[in-house]
């Protein structure tokens, strides 16, 4: 099941991969850390034209990391065919807009949309990586605004988990990774229900006219930085500004 969560974030992916993970197996593999591909440079691209870019998913897919870029202890997971689930709700309407955004399967407006999600031993961490051609870097700023105000908005959804439940999700912005252009990131904590305590944290980013989106489902919140650094540098590298 691909998603977008932050664009796409694939946060349902990550999400019911690690639950099946977490809830029929012991064993953990030792991951190292996440991604950590160095980047030449850390300041925010400029956008460098309105004129629309048209992107295709093969472009896009070459900007993706790929297994060779991350850590021994590894492994790419298969791609899952989207089943139409809606896992996030919430009866206020102030979340509206989030549980679109979360429920989505790629950015709104995206012309061309791809994602890849990595784990790392079986209970993780999880960690996606999306990437939403749209077009111009305003329409980039728009949507990236847009998904900050709606974390804003929201302080609380639900997450339904196939098999065990429903789960309270505090919702929440965090200090984002410093890379790409315009960066914001958000943490999703269950509060109560059979995933209470389950983490993840996402970034969305622009790098010119492609938004950028890293999700981590992990124990312990140290991945989000090192992971975006990654994916901006390669995105940077292979993405060549309008």
């Amino acid at each position: 099941m691909t998603r977008f969560v932050s664009y796409p974030l694939a946060l349902a992916t990550a999400l019911t991969l690690s639950l099946t993970a977490c809830s029929g197996e012991d064993d953990k593999q030792d991951a190292g850390t996440a991604p950590s591909t160095p980047a030449p440079s850390a300041t925010p691209s400029t956008p460098s034209s309105s004129t629309p870019v048209t992107r295709t998913a093969a472009e896009l897919t070459k900007a993706l990391l790929v297994l060779s870029d991350l850590p021994s202890g590894f492994a790419q997971e298969k791609d899952e065919p989207d089943d139409g689930s809606k896992p996030f709700s919430s009866s206020s309407s102030r979340c509206k807009t989030l549980v679109k955004y979360l429920n989505a399967t790629k950015a709104p407006g995206s012309k061309a949309s791809v994602t890849r999600t990595f784990s790392g031993g079986q209970e993780g961490p999880y960690i996606d990586y999306g990437l939403d051609s749209m077009g111009t870097a305003a329409e980039v700023a728009d949507l990236r605004d847009s998904y900050a105000d709606a974390v804003d908005s929201c302080s609380k959804i639900s997450l339904k988990t196939e098999g065990a439940g429903t789960t309270s999700m505090k919702v929440e912005k965090i200090t984002a990774p410093s890379y790409g252009t315009k960066p914001f990131a958000f943490r999703l904590t269950g509060t109560s229900g059979p995933k209470r305590g389950l983490e993840y944290t996402a970034a969305v980013t622009g790098v010119d006219d492609v938004i950028l989106s890293v999700g981590v489902l992990a124990s312990q919140g140290t991945e989000l930085d090192p992971a975006t650094e990654a994916a901006v540098t390669k995105a940077r590298q292979v993405l060549k500004p309008a």
